[in-house]
């Protein structure tokens, strides 16, 4: 027997993911916390999306030219479907959209990422740090091959040399850790379940606090970088290149007191309670999809029983 609220299970763990690890997540230490939203917007937007296939696929194998394919019995699959056919063929609907949308997410990032790196290789460089003659404070890291950070001179005068320390360590840790793969798999999970969009800004925030906290690391002064990034942000002008990681995004404010206050504990409930709604999400898909699989299967039995009863006839 197939129960409906069963077969739409997914979709609420999902939701409740979405809704639940923004607050979760900060609450954890920067690192842990990017880590744990970036996995957790992964988990619920594949979940979300591959539950609305499924849901969809229930009324696509209802299709003459589809169930021959199988092959299984239309009649069956349609007695025994507990999803909603209209219903169905809405989330088809829906996966299409986003699947397109995803795509043309991910077409946009990557030309980008491609673009900004194409603009600054040519740049003159000491190591990963490139120097423009600009009198518009700037600084941004670009990911590449290697990757590079970019500071204009304008940056340069308005910060002492401890605090340029500080705001290269902030720019170098978004490299190291490769900061800008967080920031696609939160964007793209935010295409893909909308209702991810407030966990993809809690992410970017992470890891913009998590570069901060690095930085604090290598000079050992997290005062300092709260000053140094402080000062590049309100005396930049504009924004870094299209897909680069800068130390002036993000809530200004909220990092200086970040950086001013006691580094958050390491709470290890919180990393508990993403593990268990993770683990929810995947078992509520793997229940659905083995539902699905008995109802198909059923479907083909009947259907062989039929043929069956055709040749011995």
């Amino acid at each position: 027997m197939f129960w409906p609220v069963q077969m739409y299970l997914p979709l609420l763990v999902s939701a409740v993911l979405a809704v639940v690890a923004p607050r979760v997540g900060r609450r954890m230490p920067p690192r842990a916390g990017a880590w744990a939203m970036t996995c957790a917007a992964v988990v619920a937007a594949g979940t979300w999306v591959t539950e609305l296939a499924i849901l969809a696929f229930t009324a696509v194998g209802q299709v003459p030219l589809v169930a021959a394919q199988g092959p299984w019995s239309v009649s069956v699959l349609a007695a025994e479907d507990p999803v909603d056919r209209e219903f169905a063929a809405v989330c088809a609907g829906v996966v299409l959209v986003v699947l397109v949308m995803a795509t043309v997410a991910s077409w946009r990032r990557g030309r980008a990422m491609v673009g900004a790196w194409r603009e600054c290789r040519h740049l003159a460089a000491g190591g990963d740090l490139s120097v423009v003659d600009d009198p518009v404070p700037a600084a941004f890291a670009v990911l590449g091959l290697p990757g590079r950070v970019v500071v204009s001179s304008g940056m340069l005068r308005v910060l002492d040399a401890r605090e340029r320390g500080a705001l290269l360590a902030h720019e170098r840790a978004h490299l190291r850790h490769r900061h800008h793969l967080f920031s696609l798999a939160l964007h793209l999970a935010a295409v893909l379940q909308p209702l991810l969009r407030p966990l993809e800004r809690a992410g970017s925030f992470a890891v913009e606090r998590w570069a901060d906290e690095d930085a604090g690391a290598v000079v050992a002064d997290r005062p300092l970088v709260a000053r140094a990034i402080a000062r590049a942000a309100l005396a930049s002008g504009r924004a870094g290149k299209a897909a680069a990681l800068a130390a002036t995004g993000g809530p200004v404010p909220q990092r200086v007191r970040a950086l001013l206050a006691p580094p958050t504990p390491r709470r290890n409930g919180s990393a508990v309670a993403f593990a268990l709604l993770m683990a929810a999400c995947c078992a509520s898909l793997a229940l659905t999809a083995h539902d699905t699989e008995r109802l198909f299967e059923a479907a083909m039995h009947a259907h062989r029983a039929t043929a069956a009863q055709l040749r011995a006839g």
